[in-house]
């Protein structure tokens, strides 16, 4: 990966003379300000030192501000040593009420077309059959007799196929354990979404569409700041907030508790004690993606 990274970073300084001086010729001068160099020559996040950071992160302010008239805080929160992170939930607990998919949306600054990170099934009892679920049911009834409900998000798999399709590097697993990309990076070729068997990976089309007051300002680089139109966007197990000791935000809203989240390192965890002592299981286990978000029943 790095050799990789550093290979691209030699023939991009090579070249970069050469490509500032042709974009500056073919660039409508009414258009210049759209242009943003520092962005278009921007370093992979991989690559950036923490001068690097600051300006890149500075950048993404100023332009929040300008869009939204908003200040937002961009921060970089560090992977926590000995801690990897892992998703548990109870399907004989949780009522299909989407309050996670509301929360996911607010916290991270979805927009509306996108809807939410996580999507919940009504599956009917006795059928694991994801082909039998719907997401189209009506949440102000549930839960429905006979109807059992299945939160699907990213699940940080320890073999990710959406990573190793991805052409320039710009998703990868950290090591924590989280699943991320760089927004910045990302040319929006899709190949990580195509791979994705759980369908967790989304596409922005358009230019986000969101109501300024609702935005969440507290954001950080590889998660929840606002993403540009034609770039990936994933679930991060809400990284600024996770790495910050904090829980996951569709978690906190859980009106049942059926979700918890934790260090499987940690024997004293709930996610470790619910792996040790509970019959989970995990979606499309023959597909060796190694999921790191199981299922369980009580």
């Amino acid at each position: 990966m790095e050799n990789s990274i550093g290979k691209q970073v030699k023939r991009r300084s090579f070249l970069q003379g050469l490509a500032t001086a042709a974009a500056a010729s073919v660039i409508p001068v009414k258009k210049a300000q759209a242009f943003s160099f520092a962005k278009f020559f921007q370093k992979h996040y991989k690559e950036m030192d923490a001068e690097d950071k600051k300006s890149v992160f500075a950048r993404i302010q100023k332009e929040a501000k300008e869009k939204y008239q908003r200040d937002v805080t961009i921060s970089d929160p560090e992977v926590i040593e000995g801690v990897k992170f892992a998703y548990c939930l109870n399907l004989s607990t949780c009522n299909g009420s989407r309050k996670c998919v509301t929360a996911c949306a607010e916290e991270n600054n979805i927009d509306p077309q996108i809807g939410s990170y996580i999507k919940v099934l009504e599956m009917p009892i006795g059928s694991m059959n994801l082909e039998k679920g719907t997401k189209y049911y009506q949440g102000d009834s549930v839960p429905e007799s006979g109807k059992f409900y299945m939160p699907v998000q990213c699940n940080h798999c320890d073999a990710p196929p959406c990573t190793k399709v991805c052409p320039v590097e710009a998703t990868w697993k950290e090591k924590d354990g989280l699943v991320v990309v760089d927004y910045d990076w990302c040319i929006g070729c899709r190949y990580c979404q195509a791979a994705c068997p759980y369908e967790a990976r989304h596409f922005n089309f358009r230019e986000p569409q969101l109501d300024r007051t609702k935005i969440n300002t507290e954001q950080s680089y590889l998660s929840n700041r606002v993403r540009p139109k034609g770039v990936m966007e994933k679930c991060t197990f809400c990284l600024h907030r996770t790495r910050n000791k904090q829980y996951p935000a569709c978690l906190e809203a859980c009106p049942t508790g059926a979700r918890k989240f934790g260090n499987i390192l940690d024997e004293k965890s709930e996610v470790y004690q619910i792996l040790k002592t509970k019959r989970v299981f995990v979606l499309k286990e023959e597909l060796n993606t190694m999921p790191q978000f199981f299922y369980y029943f009580d």
